[in-house]
């Protein structure tokens, strides 16, 4: 069976425990929204020479899985449900892996302004979280050496992975990158409502009930506001070796990994 094939498993919910790290090396990066997670989360990943999973992406999935199936955000259980049904997988034969939905690819279109505007209220869905923390689980038994970024995977998902980073930066500078991505994606661009999107995504995933944004228990720290996205991956690089050495994991490093050695 193909890693991708792998990837397609409709997976249950299952226990909060998560999967051992015995076997990979799991990296993980949170932050609130325009930190530059996904982005410096990848090349992280290349220079590891490990896989890449954009959380943040699954959750924009099921918000566009609301919109297309007239599910309202707020409706976590029905929502639940659609997701488990949803062939909803990465394509993992290409780096960044694609996110496919129903055999197309929709990572530009879950960037959309519709789909941004609903994302934070779906992510709150305790029903929702359970099935896609699951998925990301089970991602990381069939693809075992990962950089994973999201909200959540520090504190929840992978509580026990040998290096957490939480990055942060200040709202009106997340708001300014969150901008000239959109403009490179040829996308339209308001600057005082992408603030605004911004502060009220800081509000409703710091204070949701089910896994609020946190700065993970022991994780390390980095403020990007003031540093270039070559400097924060530097950063992260320098700062994963340490950790390793910190805890005799220094031989995880050495291993050839990437998408031509994931799990066939």
């Amino acid at each position: 069976m193909s890693s991708t094939q792998q990837s397609r498993l409709k997976v249950q919910v299952e226990p909060p425990e998560s999967p051992s790290m015995a076997r990979g090396l799991i990296v993980t990066i949170d932050g609130p929204a325009g930190t530059g997670k996904s982005t410096v989360a990848h090349r992280l990943a290349q220079r590891l020479k490990v896989e890449f999973l954009d959380t943040g992406a699954m959750y924009r999935a099921a918000a566009l899985l609301s919109i297309e199936r007239g599910v309202e955000p707020h409706e976590g259980r029905a929502l639940a449900e659609v997701l488990r049904e949803a062939d909803l997988h990465f394509d993992w034969s290409v780096d960044p892996p694609r996110l496919m939905l129903a055999g197309r690819d929709v990572a530009q279109r879950v960037r959309d302004g519709d789909v941004s505007s609903r994302v934070s209220m779906v992510a709150k869905q305790s029903e929702v979280r359970a099935v896609l923390v699951a998925q990301q689980r089970q991602i990381a038994r069939l693809h075992p050496r990962l950089v994973t970024e999201g909200r959540d995977q520090g504190s929840v998902v992978f509580p026990d992975a040998p290096v957490r980073f939480y990055l942060d930066a200040r709202a009106e500078v997340r708001a300014a990158r969150r901008c000239e991505q959109l403009a490179a994606m040829g996308k339209a661009v308001d600057r005082g409502a992408v603030l605004n999107e911004i502060l009220s995504r800081d509000q409703l995933d710091s204070t949701r009930a089910d896994a609020p944004l946190i700065k993970p228990e022991g994780a390390i720290h980095i403020d990007t506001s003031q540093l270039s996205l070559d400097a924060v991956v530097d950063r992260l690089e320098s700062e994963t070796a340490r950790a390793l050495r910190a805890r005799g994991l220094e031989s995880l490093l050495a291993k050839e990994s990437g998408p031509e050695a994931a799990p066939q």
